[in-house]
């Protein structure tokens, strides 16, 4: 009788947690919404008024995350007696929502309120900070955030690096540690091969994208890529953005944004196919986990590995223009009709240090995130101030790429990420670099023809194994248990080393 009681207590505990995780994943779709709002279509003169209405909705999220009836659940449903009749779905549920619990509950609702608000306005004057290549006007923003993210680094606590508090929350598990293991051995082979990369006498014939290419062509291409690769259009949308981002409202729609250059061809079609890999992923969550934290997928990390293996290791690939190189040159007959695909295949993969970030090679790439991952590190660290930065990110860019941005909108003012407080996010990039190779080396093992496949323009054979060894999968697993269940083994940075020497090899008659 007493058994049966107590197995009563917890599936009503579990029903009226099933009910406030919905509320808070609804509210979080809504807000996922207003956000893509406020980015893409809203008008200029609202923004600053409407962050005040998004502050309140985010913050009454927040409460109900760190409220007493979610303590009182999360204490019932992580009892020694309900972990013997949870299934495998709830218990994750339960340590998602365990972990933000933990992770939050000190933080007092009006400094996330706050803290919403002045991300909503730092966003608006990053723009136009941007744009006018003022960093003066964007500096006090700025400096509040990295203030409110120092704080709450104490807050959530840590055991060596404050940073370890603030990478956790992109990438649990994560530390400086970790990371800085894993990151000298890709900067240190990156920065060997670029040497030898420069004294090749091989030169990709980069000038055929020096010329102007029609937006509104672009834009058709664009949108004849996207269903090709995976994407369904009906399940999601393309628009236009200053940074190209995705926003998922559900997994029935996902919106991803480009931006598009008439004499930067490369930005759209890369950016594009990017987006492309995160909505790719959200569209493709088991339906079962709509409206619960399971959602989304299993960090920024493997997130972005997503996003960088179908922009690079397959639509950086000589089998993918393979397909699509004709009908590009359809598009764009007098830049690319008389232009040979293996020039193009070259071209699209020059390695030349550049000082924008969503327009780097794949091999210098990872060494714009060591800039900013050295910045943030010692920001947080209180080692260096926000006023500081300009000075040391161009002496950083030099160290790095042999560089120095001539104005700080090619500089320090260049990414969106620390107007919405992204502080830890920068790392997921460059561990999306790793784990992409990581996935890349074990889908070659089980299918047969990967390559080929993609030459004839079968990606349904790959986003079938994506689906099934990742995509459906949203938060069910930690980053590292869904990296072993995928690939048979913990993150290995060998994989990503020898990618990049091979590919570069071959491009560069190393």
């Amino acid at each position: 009788m007493e058994q049966k009681v107590m197995n009563e207590t917890i599936m009503n505990a579990l029903e009226k947690f099933t009910e406030l995780d919905e509320r808070i994943s609804h509210f979080n779709s809504i807000l996922g919404l207003l956000s893509w709002d406020q980015k893409v279509v809203a008008p200029k003169k609202g923004r600053s008024i409407f962050a005040e209405a998004n502050g309140t909705l985010r913050t009454e999220t927040f409460k109900l995350t760190v409220s007493e009836e979610m303590g009182e659940l999360l204490q019932a449903l992580t009892s020694d007696e309900a972990e013997e009749h949870l299934d495998e779905v709830s218990k994750a549920r339960v340590r998602e929502r365990l972990n933000a619990y933990n992770r939050s509950k000190s933080i007092p609702a009006d400094m996330i309120r706050d803290f919403s608000v002045l991300t909503s306005k730092a966003n608006e004057a990053w723009e136009e900070a941007r744009e006018k290549n003022d960093f003066e006007k964007y500096l006090p923003y700025l400096e509040k955030i990295v203030d409110f993210k120092r704080k709450a680094a104490e807050i959530y606590g840590y055991e060596n690096h404050p940073y370890d508090a603030l990478l956790d929350e992109y990438e649990p598990g994560l530390t400086v540690e970790k990371l800085d293991s894993l990151f000298v051995k890709v900067r240190e082979s990156s920065t060997d091969l670029l040497k030898r990369i420069q004294n090749s006498a091989t030169r990709p014939f980069v000038e055929i994208f020096e010329q102007p290419f029609s937006i509104e062509k672009q834009k058709n291409f664009n949108r004849y890529i996207l269903p090709e690769i995976g994407f369904d259009m009906e399940a999601g949308r393309l628009d236009e953005t200053v940074h190209p981002f995705a926003q998922t409202v559900n997994t029935g729609d996902v919106r991803i944004t480009t931006r598009y250059l008439e004499d930067n061809v490369r930005s759209a079609i890369f950016g594009t196919i990017h987006e492309a890999g995160h909505g790719i992923y959200e569209q493709n969550i088991d339906s079962k986990f709509e409206g619960t934290v399971l959602q989304e997928g299993a960090s920024f990390g493997i997130h972005e590995s997503q996003s960088r293996f179908l922009e690079n290791m397959v639509g950086r690939s000589e089998q993918f223009w393979k397909y699509f190189y004709p009908k590009l040159q359809e598009h764009f007959p007098e830049q690319l009709g008389n232009v040979e695909l293996d020039d193009f295949y070259r071209a699209v993969n020059a390695v030349q240090p550049s000082f924008i970030r969503v327009e780097a090679d794949e091999l210098t790439y990872n060494l714009h995130i060591m800039v900013r991952y050295e910045i943030e590190k010692a920001l947080i660290a209180g080692e260096i101030e926000a006023k500081d930065l300009p000075e040391i990110w161009n002496t950083k860019m030099n160290e790095y790429l042999g560089i120095t941005p001539p104005t700080n909108r090619e500089g320090v003012l260049q990414d969106i990420h620390w107007s919405f407080g992204g502080f830890g996010y920068f790392p997921s990039y460059s561990l999306g670099n790793l784990y992409a190779a990581q996935i890349l080396n074990k889908i070659q093992q089980d299918v047969p023809g990967f390559y080929e496949s993609i030459e004839t323009g079968n990606f349904v054979v790959i986003q079938k194994w994506l689906r099934e060894n990742i995509h459906q999968y949203g938060m069910l697993y930690t980053p590292n248990e869904l990296m072993v269940k995928a690939t048979g083994e913990e993150l290995n940075a060998d994989y990503l080393v020898n990618y990049l020497e091979e590919k570069y090899s071959k491009v560069y008659n190393l």
